[in-house]
């Protein structure tokens, strides 16, 4: 009798072996990805995590059941795309999920090719490539009555005289197609308009020329994840506190909160779309007459994603619910007030190059009351990952051109 059960036990330690859900996360190196391993790994999936470097902040996740070293998605598209066709074809996944957005883009034009090995929850990659422009993307949101900052669509040098004239100083030139603050250039002076936007031009041709809101303006985000029918299955938006660099850049603390005018606005931009997967929408609020102004539009995880997933909404799990076809209630409230810091580097870099690093609004020496996006008492070691990245930088050549361009 004994022995029966044992074998009856170990049947369903088997058969639950057998049956285990497996989802294959990219890019491994980011907090972002390690928050995705750490939301999928509490709930029973095994996750595989790829990589082009030995070292990755994510490997060291005990949630990371699985490691994989790819060729460069950067430098060796085609060799990337022939080793994830290998490794979808010997195991089995439920769910492919691209972290960054080459990876990404580069799985959308091939979703055709991969989508009998693999869910791949996201747009096709021409629509992909239409939003990721800003310049149609403000156009777009324009019409649609969607506020922007004033911005002037440069077609040709000559526009630039015609922009001073449109636009007051100060100025904003920000590349059509680029991530974080990459590639903006700031203007306070009219003569200096001309040369900083040749430079911009240089390596992004014809960039935006905006409108500069004033710095006290605050930044929020809204973050959604829509099924197929473009029907929102969950939403979260957050304030920022504060960012690196200190004039524009990825938020190194940011907090849960409620901003209906904003979500209205946000939730319309990407219904219109006919928005499948995540996304995050940007605004910041002018403080000359209070409107909230349509920045960018992510259309991938975000660099803050443990702050939602800490409030309630676990983005993540939902997301790999909504491939899956499995029904559940929209999640529509979360936890107000929750904030998140991304401590390594982020926030000490935010507080070594601020010149009012003494009186920030929270201190820099508030640690209680808060979550992280690396550190984590759970789970430790991914906090060594990131520090031992530092040392992948002197053979690591894409993740040392990546810090360089944020």
């Amino acid at each position: 009798m004994e022995t029966s059960d044992h074998l009856l036990r170990f049947s369903r330690i088997l058969l639950g072996f057998m049956v285990m859900s497996r989802v294959f996360v990219t890019d491994g190196h980011w907090r972002k990805t390690l928050a995705v391993v750490r939301s999928l790994g509490r709930k029973g999936i095994e996750v595989t995590v790829g990589e082009s470097s030995r070292v990755a902040t994510s490997f060291f996740s005990k949630y990371c059941r699985r490691r994989v070293v790819y060729p460069s998605v950067r430098r060796c598209p085609e060799e990337f795309l022939t080793f994830l066709r290998q490794e979808l074809t010997r195991r089995t996944y439920d769910l492919l999920i691209p972290m960054e957005e080459e990876t990404l883009l580069l799985l959308a034009r091939h979703k055709r090719e991969f989508a009998p090995l693999v869910r791949l929850p996201t747009l096709p990659y021409r629509d992909l490539v239409r939003v990721r422009d800003k310049g149609w993307l403000l156009q777009y949101a324009l019409k649609r009555g969607i506020p922007i900052p004033q911005t002037y669509f440069v077609e040709n040098m000559e526009d630039i005289k015609a922009a001073k004239e449109v636009i007051p100083p100060p100025w904003v030139i920000k590349p059509r197609v680029s991530s974080g603050a990459y590639g903006i250039a700031y203007v306070e002076k009219e003569e200096e308009l001309l040369t900083a936007y040749q430079e911009v031009h240089r390596r992004f041709p014809f960039p935006l020329i905006q409108e500069r809101i004033p710095q006290e303006g605050e930044a929020f985000g809204l973050a959604a994840l829509l099924d197929e029918g473009s029907q929102v299955k969950a939403f979260f938006a957050h304030r920022r506190l504060r960012e690196y660099p200190v004039r524009g850049g990825p938020s190194t603390l940011r907090e849960s909160v409620r901003y209906p005018l904003i979500e209205k606005l946000g939730l319309r931009l990407l219904r219109s779309l006919c928005w499948y997967g995540v996304a995050m929408v940007e605004f910041k609020v002018d403080p000359r007459d209070g409107t909230p102004k349509l920045m960018e539009l992510n259309p991938r995880f975000w660099g803050s994603l443990a702050l939602a997933i800490h409030a309630g909404v676990d983005f993540p799990y939902l997301l790999y619910k909504t491939a899956l076809g499995e029904e559940f209630a929209s999640v529509l409230e979360y936890e107000l007030g929750k904030r998140c810091r991304w401590l390594l580097p982020g926030d000490i870099l935010h507080f070594l190059t601020n010149p009012r690093r003494f009186h920030l609004k929270p201190s820099f020496f508030q640690f209680r009351g808060m979550a992280y996006d690396i550190l984590s008492r759970d789970d430790p070691l991914p906090a060594l990952g990131r520090f031992l990245t530092l040392f992948s930088l002197l053979w690591d050549g894409d993740l040392r051109r990546l810090l360089q361009r944020r």
